[in-house]
Parts: structure tokens; sequence; C-alpha cells
């Protein structure tokens, strides 16, 4: 059996058959005899926390979650994330419904933090640490076995961090529960999941592996590491500090996140060797996405095509469009020079062409035409109802028909983003200019990442808070679209019912006798957002009847 079998039929173990999702029970009266029989399934213990990270390709409708935003349509018939979009979803049905899957991670994590106290007797045992070649092999265990009792520590943040933006306040568990405890938790308030998870990452950041790349240890990159954690920690903080948590505008939660996202940046100079990568485009598809000095940490998948199938025009071969881009994303990109008639798509911010298909322009060796008549006809079944298709993630020409396939990795944590971070923390700390002792100031930060090679924005020159805080805004919408960011920027600004609440645009196409195409904007679907209580999901109703009321629901569900 290998041992990502091992580590998937564990995961699966560990999940069970509970009451709810919070009863974290476990029988381990064999879990001290197996660890003495077999040193190597506390390793599998060490890795089961992963297992439970869910697969950012396939979140709704085996596609990515821009649909349920802004940024995006979803062409398929029936789509799941139309009951988003419209408001059908409740404490009953969510189709962003990943509770169990985050209490199933922390309650992996607290059984391998609970079982590992004594790793290195454990590892000692029934194997050899005389011989040289024994020793340096149970060094090297031992010297992991650390780093990962630190990960597990920082994974069970990041489950509670990934619960707290969906939910706010969650139970707080932190070990694993006996046969006979109680599973009927209160909620804990948000600020207290907050103070949890960035006591966990500072209590146990110096006990990760620095950087996994440059260690003795490279195949263990991909694994949380003192840069993800530092990253994990200021995320944390800039969300705290938002408005949707920071009600009363406190500026010390700011200077806070500035802080800890400084602390990002000063780790990037040195040991972290983060950058910002060079090829926009490029840093997207296969393992550029890991070997770029951007990622800071990024969720690996085996090579498949599920973002191609999904995703290709309908006019590709093997093509079903998928996640089509709305026309009130592409008019946000900025005009580099002169608007030109007939042309729209023309002098505009480079990453318009890098994440986004327009209309007569090359994709997959041919020009999309999008007319009537057209190989992209927008009244054919599963066309585009937007007139655009994405490009972000997807490797060009891959022959579907074939079965080609392709490495898709997920950077949940890259420079480029950290220091849109930097800037929206120090913006509201202590405005556009004032580095104060940090080593960027808010413009600068910002400013980096709209003249990183190949894109070549020119700077933000605006002056006032106010106005840098819109800046901000819009640079998010823009340099990480697609990539998950949308909808829970749009929630902690309080901004959600001021955009989602709104219908989504696209473009007919028209081509004349001449060849020459002309469009309009269209309304393509209605939205609902009910700002009474979507700010927060609800938990599911099962869990509330289940707790016995202990459980409080949601305001509004």
């Amino acid at each position: 059996m290998s041992k990502r079998t091992i580590i998937l039929l564990l995961g699966v173990a560990l999940s069970g058959c509970s009451k709810n999702f919070l009863d974290t029970k476990a029988d381990t009266s064999q879990t001290q005899q197996t660890l003495n029989s077999n040193y190597s399934t506390l390793f599998s213990y060490a890795a089961a926390p992963y297992t439970y990270l869910r697969n950012e390709f396939t979140i709704i409708d085996n596609n990515i979650f821009a649909p349920v935003t802004d940024e995006a349509v979803q062409t398929l018939a029936n789509a799941t994330v139309v009951d988003f979009n419209t408001g059908i979803w409740n404490a009953s049905y969510n189709p962003d419904n990943y509770y169990a899957s985050y209490y199933a991670g922390i309650r992996a994590a607290n059984f391998f933090i609970e079982q590992s106290p004594n790793y290195r007797a454990i590892l000692a045992m029934n194997r050899d640490t005389v011989s040289a070649t024994g020793q340096v092999s149970y060094t090297q265990d031992t010297l992991n076995m650390g780093w990962y009792r630190a990960e597990a520590h920082v994974l069970r943040a990041y489950f509670y961090f990934e619960l707290s933006k969906r939910y706010g306040g969650v139970p707080l568990v932190t070990h694993t529960l006996s046969l006979t405890d109680n599973t009927d938790i209160a909620r804990s308030s948000y600020d207290t999941i907050v103070q949890f998870c960035v006591s966990e990452i500072n209590n146990y950041k110096d006990s990760l592996q620095v950087n996994w790349k440059t260690s003795s240890f490279t195949s263990n990159d991909g694994r949380f590491s003192l840069g993800s954690a530092l990253a994990l920690k200021a995320r944390i903080l800039l969300f705290a500090a938002s408005p949707l948590h920071n009600p009363t505008g406190d500026v010390t939660k700011w200077q806070a996140a500035a802080s800890a996202l400084n602390d990002v940046i000063v780790f990037a100079q040195g040991a972290g060797g983060y950058a910002l990568d060079g090829n926009y485009r490029n840093y997207f598809l296969q393992n550029n996405t890991l070997t770029s000095k951007e990622t800071i940490w990024a969720i690996r998948y085996t090579a498949n095509n599920t973002m191609e199938s999904e995703n290709y025009p309908i006019g590709t071969p093997g093509g079903n469009s998928g996640v089509t881009p709305t026309d009130d994303l592409v008019s946000a990109y900025e005009y580099t020079g002169p608007a030109i008639t007939g042309h729209p798509y023309a002098n505009r911010d480079p990453r318009l062409y890098y994440s986004i298909v327009t209309n007569d322009t090359a994709w997959n060796s041919r020009t999309i035409d999008e007319s009537a008549g057209g190989t992209d006809d927008m009244s054919k079944t599963n066309a585009s109802k937007t007139g655009y298709y994405l490009k972000k993630f997807l490797n060009d020409n891959m022959n579907l028909v074939q079965g080609g396939t392709q490495v898709h990795h997920w950077p949940v944590f890259r420079y480029g983003e950290v220091l849109l971070e930097y800037a929206e923390a120090m913006n509201e700390a202590y405005g556009p200019d004032n580095a104060g002792a940090y080593t960027l100031t808010a413009r600068q930060a910002l400013n980096m990442v709209r003249a990183r090679a190949g894109v070549n924005m020119p700077p933000v020159t605006v002056t006032d808070a106010t106005s840098f805080r819109t800046a901000v805004k819009h640079e998010r919408r823009i340099e990480l679209a697609f990539e998950d960011y949308r909808y829970w920027d749009l929630l902690r600004w309080n901004d959600a019912a001021s955009v989602l609440a709104l219908p989504v645009h696209g473009v007919t196409v028209t081509k004349d006798g001449s060849g020459n195409f002309s469009y309009s904007q269209v309304e393509v679907q209605a939205r609902v957002f009910d700002a009474s209580k979507m700010y927060y999901y609800p938990f599911p109703q099962t869990e509330v009847i289940k707790s016995q009321g202990v459980l409080v629901q949601n305001p509004g569900w």
C-alpha cells in the first residue's frame, strides 16, 4: 500500500461517522500499541491534516469559486452556483459547505499533536539506531517530526481561520474528545478564534522549517514553513482589522496587521527569498507555481485536465465553456492608451490578456469568433453567455480529445498578494506614504505589484487615504482575479451588499460584412445578496439541532 493511500485511508478513518461534526471522539485504546509496533504510523498521523485541504479547482460545479462573485458566470445548465447567486441557499443547503471537512482537519491535527509528544522514543522503537546509516535516518526522522508537530498547530489555525471566514465565531475544540466527553459545544467569539490562531502561530512558528526549498529536505516542500505561517498570521489579522470584524474602525487592529505583514516582507527579503514573478501568465501554469519565488505556499495536485475540459470554449474540442468572465470585470481593466473604436480590448492592462480570452484573439491555435455563424457563436448551446472565456490557470493547446493532462497547483499565499495586503493595512494604519519603522510605504508596496515585469502599469498617484483605499481594492480585483479572493474581500470590506446584489453583464458580439466586430453590453444574470444575513454563512442546521440549542445559529438563518 502506498504512502498516499495510507494517508487517504487514515483521513477517512479519522473522519468517521459521528453524532455531529464536532464529535471528535476517538477510540484511542489501540493507538499506543499501533505506534509501538510500527513507528511509520506516526508519519501517517502527521500527514493526515493535509488531506482535508480543499481542491480549490473543484469547489463548486467542479470548478473554481469565481461565479459566486461579479467576476464570472457559470455557463453549465442547472449549475449549483446559480442557487448561491439567486439566494436559494439556507442552513439546510449550502453549496459551499465545508464545515465537516474543516473540523475533520482540526480533529486530525489534534490527534497527531496528542499522539506525538514522545516521538523520539516512538521513532527509536523496532529500528536500527546503532549503525551509521541507521543513526542518520533516525536523526532525519526526529528533525522532521519536530517540524511536523509545529505544522499541526499551524494547520489547526488555518482550518479555524477558514471556518471564521465563513461563520464568524465557531466552536473551539483543541483536543481529541474521549468517548465520554460532551460534544455539544457553544461557539466561541470571532475575536477568540483570532486570538487562538495568532497564539498558535506565535508559539510554534520558530519550530517550523524555515524554508523547505533551501533546506536539506526539499522533498517536503509543500508543507507549512515559517514563511507560510507568517503569511497566515498576517492574513488572519488583516481580516480581523477589516470593517466587517472591526466596525468601530479600531486603528490598532490595522497596525497589528501591518506589523505582521511587515514581518512577511522582511522574511521575504532574507531567508524566504520571495519575489514577484516576471511572467504573470506562466506563473499560474504547471510547476511554475511551485518553482517561482513568488509562491509562499501552494496546494499541490496530481496531473489532470479538469480546468481545461471544464473551461475551454465550447468551440474547442472537449471544452465546456464553464466559468466565463463578466464584462463588469473586463471593464475594470485600466486603459494604458487611448480607447480605439471597435477594439475595446486594445491598450489595456496586460493582465486582461493573461487572464481572460476576448473575442477576435488567438487561443489554442485559432481565433475566437463569437459572432453569428462563428466557431464560438454565442447562440450555440453552452457557449459563453458573457462573450468571454477564462484563461488564467488554463494551459494552452491541451489535447482533450486524446486525454491530455497537466499539473495545476493553487497558490494559497503568494508574494504579490502579501504586498497588496500590506498596502491596505499600512494605508489604514498610517496613510499612503508613511512607512514609519517598516520596510515600505503603502504606495511603494502597491506600485511594486503594478510595476512587475510584463505588467508595467503606471504608479498610483492619489494622495489621500480614502482614494488610496479605492486603488487598493481595484488592484486586488485585477491582480487576484479568479483566485478566490473577491468574495471574501467584498464581505470583509462590507461591500458585498452594494456589489453582489447587482446583476452581472456580458457583451453580445456582432460582425459586419467587412469583418469588423462591434460589442453591446447586456445583462446576463440577476443576483441576490441579503445583507441582513449573508455576510456570514449559516451553520449546518443539522448541527444546530444535534447540539440541542447549544450551537446558536447565525442571525437571519
